[in-house]
C-alpha cells in the first residue's frame, strides 16, 4: 500500500477535503458546521481510502489524527475550528 499524494487530495478555491472516520465525534462536528456555513467539503474516509490513512500520519507527526483538512493552497490543519477553516479559504 502506498501513501497517497496531498497534491491528489488538494481542493479547488473556496473548500476543503476533509479526513475523517465514520465514528470520529470531531468530524460529524466538524462537518455540520461546514455545512451550516455553507463551506464546501469533499470528505475522504481514511479507513476507506487506501492509502489516506498514511497520509494523515504523514502530516500528522505519525498519527491517524482526524479531521486533517487540506486547504486549496496545499497546507493542512488537523481538528481546525470552522472559523480558522473560513478564514483560510477566504
Amino acid at each position: 500500500m502506498s501513501i497517497a499524494s496531498i497534491d491528489t487530495y488538494t481542493p479547488d478555491a473556496g473548500g476543503i477535503t476533509m479526513f475523517s472516520t465514520s465514528w470520529c465525534g470531531y468530524c460529524a462536528r466538524l462537518k455540520s458546521q461546514l455545512n451550516a456555513q455553507g463551506i464546501p467539503f469533499t470528505e475522504v474516509n481514511i479507513e476507506e481510502v487506501d492509502g489516506t490513512a498514511e497520509l494523515v500520519a504523514s502530516v500528522n507527526g505519525g498519527n491517524q489524527t482526524v479531521p486533517t483538512v487540506v486547504f486549496p493552497d496545499g497546507s493542512t490543519a488537523t481538528n481546525p475550528s470552522v472559523r480558522e477553516v473560513a478564514e483560510r479559504i477566504g
